[in-house]
C-alpha cells in the first residue's frame, strides 16, 4: 500500500467524501467567536471585518444589550453586546465582529474570536425543542469535543 503524503492537514479536518453515485456534500466555513465561555458560530458569508480598539458611542432609549454605535469607515453601525442579550453580564475585554444581515451591517461585541472551520450543513443538529433560545439556529459537534451554537445573526436585534 503507498505512502500519501498530506502537507498542512489533521485527520480531525478531514471532510467525508461520498461514495460513487452518493449526493455532493454541502459544506459552510464558520467562524467561531467566543462569549462567556460558549462557542458560536456565525456564517463566514456574512463576517465583514472584526475590529478591536474601537470607541463605541453610546446612545439614549434603546434596549439594554445595544451597547451603542461605531462610525467605520463613514458608515454608522450598531452594536450588539452578545454576552448583555443572551443576559450574562457584561465583559471588561472584547472584539467586535461587523456582520452583514441582509442589507445592513451590525456589530456583534464577543470576548474573542478562535478559528474559522468546515462544517458539513447536514451534520448542524437543531436546538431542543424545550429549549427557548431563539438566537441560536442549530448546534454542531466540534472534532474536540466541544459544541459549537450556531448564532442567527437576523435575530440579534429583535426583543
Amino acid at each position: 500500500m503507498p505512502e500519501e503524503n498530506v502537507l498542512f492537514a489533521r485527520e480531525s479536518d478531514a471532510v467525508p467524501v461520498p461514495e460513487e453515485g452518493g449526493t455532493e456534500i454541502q459544506t459552510s466555513k464558520y467562524l467561531i467567536c467566543i462569549s462567556d465561555g460558549l462557542l458560536y458560530g456565525i456564517d463566514a458569508e456574512q463576517v465583514e471585518t472584526i475590529i478591536t480598539d474601537h470607541t463605541i458611542t453610546r446612545l439614549p432609549r434603546v434596549p439594554h444589550y445595544v451597547r451603542g454605535i461605531i462610525n467605520l469607515r463613514g458608515q454608522i453601525i450598531p452594536v450588539i453586546d452578545i454576552r448583555l442579550r443572551l443576559g450574562k453580564p457584561q465583559a471588561d475585554e472584547n472584539c467586535i465582529m461587523v456582520v452583514n444581515v441582509g442589507s445592513d451591517c451590525m456589530g456583534i461585541l464577543v470576548d474573542g474570536v478562535d478559528k474559522m472551520v468546515d462544517i458539513v450543513q447536514d451534520s448542524i443538529l437543531p436546538m431542543p425543542t424545550q429549549n427557548p433560545q431563539k438566537l441560536i439556529s442549530g448546534m454542531y459537534s466540534l472534532p474536540d469535543g466541544k459544541t459549537l451554537l450556531i448564532l442567527d445573526c437576523s435575530l440579534l436585534l429583535h426583543e
